[in-house]
């Protein structure tokens, strides 16, 4: 199985994808690595320059261009174009452009088969807010929460300290925890640098976070249960200053606590999120369970979860959804001729 890794894109994680896909080269030998940039070109690079001083000093606009359309990525030649080899792509976009929804449009546009979210699942999980509505809508538990626009400030209605999150923003970027009123300015400050609108959490001292990753093949494949070792909350340097993640132990959890997770996961990933690899972060504070966040492109797409990780690739890839074909026959239209 040969994978194009699509990585890059205009978005506020744009130096994680990259990172992400610099993590990739060595547990997918022979993959084609594609390069969206901000101005949203693409470009193939090849392993050997699959390194960070290679798009920091600009020089992948040495590389050679590649477009989209349909039947796959094309690279022009001196007397004709050839199509980039592969056998499915992978959404490795962190942020705008791969999980809000527009790759996965232009891919599924193109009917090219790929691994990531399709747009419906990529629009829900893009947005908290809309996150919430739909796990909640699923029976899940999450925390309770306050809409605040930039136009629009409201009095909180929690107790400090609360937590400040970017509406459509992973990566733990704009996040703030707000230990009293005297600091919500400088918060709320930050977070709209990112986004429009912001969601308010009460920040629960001593609540457990758990991770889990997974995607269906042919059944269900789930990722060791990751507890998240932490002090106060994981920002972005916490995250991602050190990417290079070793292999997790696996969570020592009651048997009754593991199965609510994993039961959780499987609600909330068939049918939306057929086709990727998610990553689902829970709370779980008093025995109880809650939905933190749905990560449908997860840093590295969550490799270090996995025991073996390619495999579970490869049994994805060859479970894709299929778009159901449409005939169009002009049926109507012939018979409103034939009236004439």
């Amino acid at each position: 199985m040969r994978y194009g890794v699509i990585f890059g894109g205009s978005s506020y994680e744009h130096e994680i994808s990259i990172v992400s896909a610099i993590a990739l080269k060595e547990i997918l030998p022979g993959a084609i690595f594609i390069f969206l940039d901000g101005d949203r070109e693409f470009y193939l690079v090849p392993p050997e320059e699959l390194r960070s001083q290679t798009f920091s000093k600009g020089s992948y606009q040495k590389l050679d261009r590649v477009e989209l359309r349909r039947g796959g990525f094309f690279q022009k030649g001196l007397f004709k174009e050839r199509r980039i080899e592969m056998d499915v792509a992978i959404n490795l976009v962190h942020g705008r452009d791969g999980e809000d929804g527009k790759l996965p449009a232009l891919l599924e546009f193109y009917s090219i088969p790929f691994i990531g979210p399709r747009i419906e699942g990529s629009v829900l999980s893009y947005n908290k807010l809309l996150t919430k509505l739909f796990v909640r809508e699923l029976g899940c538990d999450v925390l309770d929460y306050q809409l605040l626009k930039r136009d629009r400030i409201e009095p909180i209605r929690f107790q400090y300290p609360i937590i400040i999150k970017p509406l459509h923003l992973g990566s733990s970027i704009g996040v703030s925890v707000v230990q009293r009123e005297s600091e919500l300015s400088y918060a709320l400050d930050v977070a709209f640098e990112f986004d429009d609108a912001v969601l308010v959490e009460p920040f629960i001292d001593g609540i457990e976070e758990y991770n889990l990753a997974g995607c269906k093949g042919s059944g269900f494949l789930f990722s060791k249960i990751e507890r998240v070792e932490k002090r106060s909350y994981l920002d972005f340097d916490k995250k991602y200053k050190d990417f290079r993640q070793k292999q997790v132990e696996e969570a020592d959890l009651p048997a009754a606590l593991r199965e609510r997770i994993r039961e959780c996961f499987v609600r909330i990933y068939d049918p939306l999120f057929l086709g990727a690899i998610i990553r689902i972060d829970f709370f779980v504070h008093k025995d109880r369970v809650y939905v933190n966040e749905i990560n449908p492109v997860p840093g590295s797409l969550a490799n270090y979860l996995f025991d073996h990780f390619p495999s579970v690739l490869n049994e994805l890839a060859r479970n894709l959804p299929q778009e159901p074909p449409i005939s169009i026959d002009y049926r109507y239209l012939t018979s409103i001729s034939a009236k004439k």
